[in-house]
């Protein structure tokens, strides 16, 4: 048996700030970040909520791994990272169902 899972990274307005997270569900994670469901959380305080990039794999176990390893990366990598798949760092959920591109101000 497969399961989805996602490594993604939430940023703020000025992209610099960087939240490495992993979820099954990333449009309902995602959505839960820029609703700030729990206000206490650094997405919510550092006002993270645009998803600037996404790895899909098939197990929670090499998410992990891979959430792990780039947690240790320096911010240049991380940088660079992004930039292949998001050159402009521009929100990845705009246009998703059940307004996940929209965050609070």
């Amino acid at each position: 048996m497969t399961e989805n899972a996602y490594i993604y990274f939430m940023t703020n307005k000025n992209n610099r700030v960087l939240y490495i997270g992993i979820t099954n569900n990333l449009e309902r994670r995602v959505r839960e970040h820029k609703n700030e469901v729990n206000k206490d959380s650094f997405t919510s305080k550092y006002n993270c909520h645009k998803l600037v990039y996404y790895e899909q794999t098939n197990s929670i176990r090499t998410a992990i791994e891979r959430e792990k390893q780039l947690k240790n990366w320096k911010r240049e990598w991380k940088n660079e990272l992004i930039e292949k798949q998001n050159p402009m760092w521009e929100d990845l959920s705009i246009g998703w169902e059940g307004d996940c591109g929209s965050s609070p101000q």
